[in-house]
């Protein structure tokens, strides 16, 4: 009952808009009142649409940032194949996203097959263009590019297959990110000659695709404008990764409504779509006590629709006062422990913004790649959200088709093993030793046959081989020197059949049949197991 006096009260708004209600925009208020949601601890997948202008030219991530740098590939693509920055920038290529074959219900359906039982959506990249019916920001997909709801649309679709809905926003790079735009190239036969985004202003859309917008307001203003004089390409990169290029939380110092812009465009977002989850793609939470009062409305705002709050916030490298008050993020990196509480690691299968170079060159994780971060991110108590790259149009290629299609495969023998699972005692066993942090996928080696990760499920322990073994097989964990309380009474293959073992000190020796199957699991049936 207090829940839902709670709730009346949550009606109520601040003058900026926030929902009122018990939590404050602090972080010993945010950690006192949360609690994670048995949803989000079920869960395990999400798929995500990592989908934007970005993707337009096909180059991979952070186009609207690298094509304003002379010498680096994308700024060569660019000038090749739209033009020199300085007439022609990202705001053009905004209006060339077109979404014509997007078909977000046929998606859908191959997510959920998948295993998908939570779905992300674009809500703003640092490219600033916001892919939805935004009410503080006019630079919008319904004004620009496909002249549609993207998020919206999403939400539906997502909704009417039974799954959870969440949104990225990304949107507090922009001021720094975006300020290439305002340099020059330092040498050539433009040398000096301002880009775009230092050139063009409200007035000069008179007549055009964009009149009535005002490009500062997309590209954010010139915050750290490089200098006149710089004379080589060396000299210009370093310059803007001193500067520009530095990750930073706070706003620019010059420009305090951009912060209070994004306040308002973060919680116009979450009044309309009602989302489950939000993600930061942020350091803690962007610009400091603003995001906290962010965090607060989406907090108290649940607590309204739901009477409790039952959504989820991620974040990056929370500081110990910071943890349990959101779900840590992990991106594109691997943890080496079993975590006390929910969190979740994301990643993609290729480049974050589609980059058909992956296509061409079968350069995409597999399926196996896939489902083998699956089992040892969900034995370490987390989720793993999985971005798919589109193209423009909003289509898929054939690879990531064949990707999805395996993992679907594999989901309708294995899935018990995930969906609804709890940690074991252990997380695993095996040689692979995974090196903790963010942004290290790219050395990682691969697993072994020996690598072994573990769930518990209605009474029953799931042991997931992260390569397949074939014939006599040992896992020490389960031996009695290890584990005494536990009988094995029944050990089966899914998708096969009963499975001969033996167990005593050493180990559960089991006669693994020859087999290419990805990620085998069998369920361990006995006493004391779970």
């Amino acid at each position: 009952m207090a829940a839902l006096g709670i709730a009346r009260t949550a009606h109520a708004q601040s003058p900026m808009g926030m929902a009122r209600g018990p939590v404050a925009p602090t972080w010993p208020s945010l950690v006192s009142q949360y609690r994670y949601p048995d949803w989000f601890r079920d869960a395990k997948l999400g798929l995500w649409s990592h989908w934007g202008p970005q993707s337009v030219p096909e180059q991979g991530d952070w186009y609207g940032r690298f094509l304003y740098m002379q010498g680096h590939p994308m700024y060569e693509h660019h000038l090749k194949t739209y033009g020199h920055p300085t007439g022609t920038g990202m705001m053009d290529i905004l209006n060339r996203w077109t979404a014509d074959r997007w078909e977000p219900e046929a998606l859908m359906q191959r997510y959920v097959k998948a295993g998908a039982k939570y779905f992300m959506a674009l809500g703003c990249h640092h490219d600033n263009l916001d892919c939805y019916d935004s009410r503080y920001h006019e630079w919008n997909s319904l004004r620009v590019g496909p002249k549609k709801d993207i998020v919206g649309t999403w939400e539906k679709v997502a909704r009417n297959a039974g799954l959870k809905f969440g949104i990225s926003n990304h949107a507090a790079h922009a001021w720094h990110w975006y300020q290439t735009g305002y340099g020059y190239d330092p040498t050539g036969p433009r040398k000096g000659e301002r880009y775009d985004a230092f050139r063009r202003t409200k007035a000069d859309g008179r007549g055009t695709w964009w009149e009535g917008l005002d490009p500062q307001r997309l590209y954010t203003g010139g915050h750290m404008v490089a200098p006149d004089g710089i004379d080589s390409i060396a000299a210009m990169n370093e310059w803007h990764d001193k500067n520009d290029g530095q990750w930073v939380e706070h706003g620019p110092a010059n420009d305090p409504g951009y912060v209070t812009r994004w306040l308002l465009r973060q919680i116009d977002m979450v009044e309309k779509y009602k989302p489950d989850l939000v993600y930061f793609d942020d350091y803690e939470l962007p610009f400091g006590p603003v995001g906290l009062q962010a965090v607060a409305d989406y907090y108290n705002r649940s607590i309204e629709w739901h009477g409790k709050i039952d959504v989820v916030v991620t974040a990056k490298q929370l500081k110990p006062y910071a943890r349990f008050g959101l779900v840590q993020d992990v991106e594109r990196g691997f943890t080496d422990h079993l975590w006390e509480e929910p969190w979740q690691t994301d990643t993609c299968i290729g480049d974050w913004f589609y980059n058909v170079a992956r296509l061409n060159d079968r350069s995409y994780k597999t399926a196996e790649d896939v489902l083998q971060r699956l089992a040892d991110v969900v034995s370490k108590n987390g989720n793993l959200l999985l971005s798919i790259p589109q193209p423009g149009d909003g289509s898929i290629d054939s690879e990531e088709e064949k990707i999805l299609d395996g993992m679907a495969a594999w989901m309708q023998v294995n899935d018990a093993a995930i969906f609804g699972s709890r940690p074991w005692r252990v997380y695993g066993e095996g040689p692979t030793k995974l090196v903790a942090g963010m942004q290290n996928e790219g050395s990682f080696a691969g697993f072994t046959p020996r690598d072994v990760r573990f769930t518990v499920n209605k009474g029953a322990l799931y042991a997931l081989f992260l390569k397949a073994p074939r014939g006599s097989v040992s896992i020490e964990s389960l031996g009695t020197r290890h584990w005494r309380d536990g009988v094995v009474e029944r050990v089966t293959l899914l998708g096969g059949g009963t499975i001969r073992h033996r167990r005593d000190a050493a180990g559960l020796h089991l006669d693994m049949p020859a087999s290419d199957a990805i990620v085998p699991v069998i369920r361990i049936d006995g006493g004391g197991i779970a």
